[in-house]
């Protein structure tokens, strides 16, 4: 078994290293090696899969994640700690260390192409800043991707697994939910962490599912979405007027699919967006322009 990261090996590596965490980059470090080991366990990972890591940071996870037998490509934005990973696996696991490859750059980049093999799960410990937008992109860029296990912010948890008309329901609900289910999958306490947060953290379970069927492209509809939570306390008839090229217009692709022009966006689901969007295509206006790739 690999000699996992506990908290006094964090703090001597990160002082070996001359690492601070960076408030910039989100770094909160794991130091509990039961919360590791139950983040792999939760995440179903075994040998043969092969696992895409967005921000291992001092290699705790990234050795839990090995010692179940995975691959992992792990990415790294912090140069220092891109370049020490390796070195800290060979060290605490050293039959290990041909199966990682650590890819130095900003997970909100990282394509297939960057990698030498299609990952079919993602497990991430991810930057509160920037979780959302990494699990959407990881999504989209990485179609191989069939189960996610991401620890987050508790906040941002509930509002990705949130359903329609639920208070936290919103703009990564909706998002989410054109690729995968979403669930809590239990909590993580913050002293879990080094340096301790000022908040709690929570794991999200993601599962692919196949995209909505739709006759206009993926950004369309998140364009729609997003301009359905712009003003959230508006009904759909005003808070879609200029995307759609006017209130009225707006109001007949509303009723054309039976939806009430005062209908707020928190209450649709993934499949009204879509139609909703498609009702908005047929309309001569900004959203019908045809030009968003998807």
């Amino acid at each position: 078994m690999a000699r996992l990261l506990g908290p006094t090996d964090i703090r001597l590596l990160a002082e070996r290293l001359g690492v601070t965490p960076s408030k910039r980059w989100g770094q909160n470090f794991v130091v509990d090696a039961g919360t590791v080991r139950r983040v792999v366990r939760i995440a179903g990972v075994g040998p043969g899969d092969h696992v895409l890591e967005v921000g291992p940071g001092l290699g705790s996870l990234t050795l839990a994640l090995l010692e179940a037998g995975a691959a992992v490509t792990a990415v790294e934005i912090d140069r220092a700690l891109a370049r020490a990973l390796p070195d800290t696996v060979a060290d605490r696991a050293p039959g290990d260390v041909d199966r990682l490859v650590v890819i130095t750059g900003d997970a909100l980049v990282v394509g297939p192409a960057d990698l030498a093999a299609a990952p079919n799960s993602l497990v991430a410990n991810l930057p509160y800043n920037v979780s959302v937008p990494v699990i959407l992109h990881a999504l989209e860029a990485f179609p191989s991707v069939r189960r996610a296990l991401v620890m987050v912010q508790l906040e941002v948890a509930d509002r990705i697994v949130a359903p329609p008309g639920s208070r936290t329901y919103g703009i990564p609900s909706a998002k989410v939910a054109w690729y995968a289910s979403a669930r809590r999958a239990g909590d993580v306490g913050r002293s879990a962490f080094w340096p301790v947060p000022r908040v709690d953290s929570a794991l999200v379970l993601l599962e692919r599912r196949d995209v909505p069927s739709a006759t206009v492209a993926r950004a369309e509809v998140f364009r729609v979405i997003d301009a359905a939570f712009a003003q959230r306390r508006k009904g759909l008839r005003g808070a879609l007027a200029e995307l759609a090229g006017g209130a009225s217009v707006a109001e007949e692709a509303l009723r054309s699919i039976g939806l009430d022009p005062l209908t707020r966006g928190e209450t649709l689901g993934i499949l009204e967006f879509v139609r909703l969007t498609e009702a908005l295509s047929s309309f001569p206006g900004p959203s019908s322009s045809g030009t968003v790739e998807p």
